[in-house]
Formats: C-alpha cells, sequence, structure tokens
C-alpha cells in the first residue's frame, strides 16, 4: 500500500553541533545502490513512496531525445537541469525553442525569477528564468520533431508524458503508484527510494552520454558555485536536486545514492550524499572532505567556526 515518508519511517541522518552541543538535527531517509542497482546500505523505511520532484528531469531528457528532440550537448544538459537562470543558460533555451520554430510564449512553466541573487536583481521574472525551462524546452522540441500537439504537452494523457511514464517505470523497476503535479506543472511520478536510486544508477552510470555531456558541460545543470555543479566540477559524480529536500548522486563507477530529507530542507543532502559515496570508497574522501565543508558550511559563532556537521548513520 502507497504511503509517504514520515517520522516514524526517518532516522536522523546528519546533525550540526555548536560549541560541543547537538543544535540542529535532520530527519530523512537515504540509500545506496551499485552500479547494478543492488542496495549496499539503507537507512530510513525504503517502502515509503516519495516524490523525486526536479531529480526526474534526466529520464525526462532520455525521453525527449528519443523522441527526436535534436539537441546539442550543452541543450541535453538544459533539459536535465535546475538551472539558475543566468543569460548564459537563458541562451541555450532560447537556442532550443528557436531550432523548434517556437518562442517562450510556447513554454508552459510559470513565471519565476532566476535562482541566481545577482541575475534576479537586475532582470524581471519569466518563463524562461524559471530553472525548468531548459526541461520544458527540450519538451517542446521533442513535439515538434515528433508531431505531437505542443499546446498540451503537459497534460499527463499526452503522448510525451505517457512516454515518460513508461520510462520512468521501465528504469526503476517499479510501478508508479502516485503521480502529483511538480511545481513547473509537469506531472511528478514518485516511487520508493531504492527504485529511483536503481534508475539513476543505470541512466547515468558507467557509459552514460548524458552523464558525459554533464561531465563536460556542469554549470549548464544548475549554476556557477551551485552545489550540483560543484559536485560534478570536483568528483566526476552527477548530482540532481529535486525540490523538497531531494536528491541523487551518481558516482562515476555507478555507485548511487538517493535521499530525502523529511523537512524538505536542502542544506544537508549533498554533505550526507557525498559522505555516504566517500565511506562506500566510490569518491575520493580527500576529494569530498572540503567540497562539503564548502557546501555545507559549519556553524559560525562571532564569524569564527565554532561547530560542526557530523554524518549519523
Amino acid at each position: 500500500m502507497t504511503h509517504p515518508l514520515d517520522a516514524a519511517g526517518s532516522v536522523e541522518l546528519a546533525v550540526a553541533d555548536r560549541d560541543g552541543l547537538d543544535e540542529s538535527r535532520h530527519l530523512g531517509a537515504a540509500v545506496l545502490v551499485d552500479a547494478d542497482g543492488a542496495v549496499l546500505e539503507s537507512h530510513g523505511d525504503m517502502t515509503a513512496t516519495v516524490y523525486p520532484r526536479s531529480s526526474l528531469k534526466p529520464f525526462q531528457a532520455e525521453v525527449s531525445l528519443e523522441a527526436g528532440a535534436p539537441l546539442t550537448a550543452v541543450q541535453r544538459v538544459l533539459a536535465c537541469a535546475s538551472h539558475a537562470g543566468t543569460d548564459a543558460h537563458v541562451e541555450v533555451v532560447e537556442g532550443v525553442l528557436a531550432a523548434a520554430g517556437l518562442d517562450a510564449d510556447a513554454l508552459g512553466c510559470p513565471v519565476a525569477a532566476p535562482l541566481d541573487p545577482a541575475t534576479a536583481a537586475r532582470v524581471e521574472p519569466s518563463r524562461l528564468r524559471m530553472n525548468c525551462s531548459g526541461k520544458h524546452a527540450a519538451f517542446l522540441s521533442a513535439c515538434v520533431a515528433s508531431g505531437w500537439d505542443p499546446d498540451t504537452y503537459l497534460a499527463r494523457e499526452h503522448p510525451l508524458q505517457r512516454a515518460v511514464l513508461a520510462r520512468v517505470e521501465e528504469r526503476c523497476g517499479e510501478h508508479v503508484a502516485h503521480t502529483g503535479t511538480d511545481g513547473c506543472g509537469a506531472p511528478a511520478h514518485a516511487l520508493t527510494l531504492p527504485a529511483l536510486a536503481r534508475g539513476a544508477a543505470g541512466l547515468l552510470g558507467p557509459g552514460s552520454a548524458l552523464a558525459d555531456d554533464i561531465r563536460a558541460h556542469p554549470w549548464a545543470l544548475d549554476g556557477p558555485g551551485r552545489a550540483n555543479t560543484r559536485t560534478v566540477e570536483a568528483t566526476g559524480a552527477v548530482a540532481k536536486v529535486g525540490a523538497e529536500g531531494y536528491l541523487v548522486v551518481v558516482a562515476p563507477n555507478g555507485a548511487t545514492v538517493a535521499l530525502r530529507a523529511l523537512d524538505g530542507a536542502q542544506r544537508v543532502t549533498t554533505f550526507v550524499a557525498l559522505s555516504l559515496l566517500a565511506r562506500a570508497g566510490a569518491l575520493d574522501p580527500d576529494v569530498v572532505a572540503p567540497l562539503v565543508e564548502e557546501l555545507t558550511p559549519a556553524p559560525l559563532g562571532g564569524g569564527q567556526v565554532v561547530g560542526r556537521w557530523r554524518l549519523l548513520v
């Protein structure tokens, strides 16, 4: 029976202390699988159904490509991206639309401000600046290539969305028991963490052309200095965030961590995922250590470090 992740099914993933007293604790669930999808370790309820949200974008991009979207390497990365909305990101998205004979008016994603603060301070919110616009442009490109109605491309019964659902179930080896609506308006399919990790390992593990594209253009996946981009740059692992505390990270050898922070906070997801992969030998601990310090800053007091984050699983 389908059920969501709750407090009873969660474990303490990480804690931060301040001057020796534990202060903030994050609950959730996490799983580590190998390149073949076999579970190596799990923490929390592995039967709970969770939304991966934007972490499904690589699966959606794969379907857009197979439907005929004629995307370049960097455009393929934008199809997977939760991008920061910089001018460089928007230029790529506009190129996808132009090649399909469309413009920003065709996008079904909502108007939003860029995630990049400097860009947000000088431009107006728009559909192009919305972090999912690359995925939506790829959807539209696929519709034009396949002769499908681009006006209804977000409808669950649309041939493109039916193909996405089938691909997610095929890759993850699990029936999608629940579908909601993502923040961008696309269908949001929910599965268990082991199934999602298994699907990501197969899609983005060794030999993946899509993963190679991401490693060649990491800035396009997220944005300069942002967590997913920095993870790719520093480790070669493909990290894909999902709203409300979801993250999947696929190491170059195919080992994969999928996790959900119960409270929806993202501040420890990268720390937990990279720590688990380093402990398993899938990533170099000497590379991971400074990266997690950069992406999950230690608690400060008066501008000085007064605490640290600890992995609890």
